[in-house]
């Protein structure tokens, strides 16, 4: 059975998509900013304890991921802000009052936040999805003024009902399909909904954490899907997406590696760096859909 939330339609038989400018690709950055909590089992772990345990308090892992926030987030920003790339922001509302500062310098920064749970827990587990997405998007409208526009579920994880729920709150589109290179429309039971390109494959999570690949590999890979997307963007507009983590990319072996993928991104000719919200609104505009009013 195909998944009843969209159309099964073959990329090349679509009608073109021509992005502003005469631009191939659209490029945009996702920079995943969470909260894992001590008191439970890590989100995921690079060090395992002794005997093969699962150990709470994780003490080794949770400084891990918090170095991302002390360290490596600092550092790849430093790299975006050189670029002069804007990213989008996928964050845990609870970091609003967790870590305001970095919310506060990325909200400077002109990045787009994207709804991303309360905390880093997949919406599956949680016994009331609709109050954690409300609460989502209520405290990152409170404490930074954005209206979120935008979704990407903990782990890109949904439930059957996930998608009518953030319609209902005024979501506008979601990441957590990665099975396309175009965006496309949604069905919800109320309103718009549409899915923008996300990734799995260059995304430091599954490059360096699943696939254990050096350093240098996710610099390599997104050269690679540059250009089959670039030559195909010929014929119609493509989207790629770069997946950043702050306590895995921003680790000091990986973060030069990041420096020179934004580099030979921004290098490239025909080339669009958009927020997800801006590839929206282009996408709604090039074939005709109508805004939610």
């Amino acid at each position: 059975m195909l998944w009843p939330r969209a159309d099964y339609s073959p990329i090349f038989d679509r009608p073109p998509l021509r992005l502003p400018g005469g631009a191939r690709v659209a490029v945009w950055v996702a920079v995943n900013v969470e909260e894992w909590d001590i008191q439970q089992p890590m989100a995921r772990t690079v060090i395992p304890a002794p005997q093969g345990a699962q150990i709470v308090p994780d003490i080794p892992n949770y400084g891990w991921y918090e170095y991302g926030l002390r360290v490596g987030i600092w550092r790849i920003k430093r790299v975006l802000d050189r670029h002069g790339i804007r990213a989008g922001l996928s964050l845990n509302a609870s970091v609003c009052e967790s870590y305001p500062a970095i919310v506060e310098a990325c909200v400077r920064a002109g990045w787009e936040i994207i709804g991303h749970g309360f905390k880093q827990r997949a919406l599956p587990l949680e016994p009331d999805e609709r109050a954690v997405i409300a609460r989502t998007l209520q405290t990152i409208h409170e404490r930074t003024g954005q209206r979120v526009r935008g979704w990407m579920g903990p782990g890109l994880h949904e439930t059957l009902q996930t998608l009518d729920i953030l319609a209902e709150h005024g979501i506008e589109y979601v990441c957590d399909w990665c099975h396309d290179d175009q965006p496309y429309p949604l069905r919800v039971q109320a309103g718009q909904m549409y899915s923008i390109p996300y990734t799995v494959e260059l995304n430091d999570i599954v490059v360096y954490l699943v696939q254990h690949h050096p350093s240098p590999e996710l610099l390599h890979r997104t050269r690679y899907a540059f250009e089959t997307l670039h030559a195909e963007g010929a014929e119609s507009a493509r989207v790629l997406c770069v997946s950043v983590h702050p306590y895995i990319t921003g680790a000091a072996h990986r973060i030069g590696f990041f420096d020179q993928l934004c580099a030979y991104l921004k290098s490239q000719p025909d080339t669009a760096f958009m927020l997800p919200g801006e590839i929206l609104d282009w996408y709604r505009e090039a074939t005709g859909a109508t805004a939610r009013g």
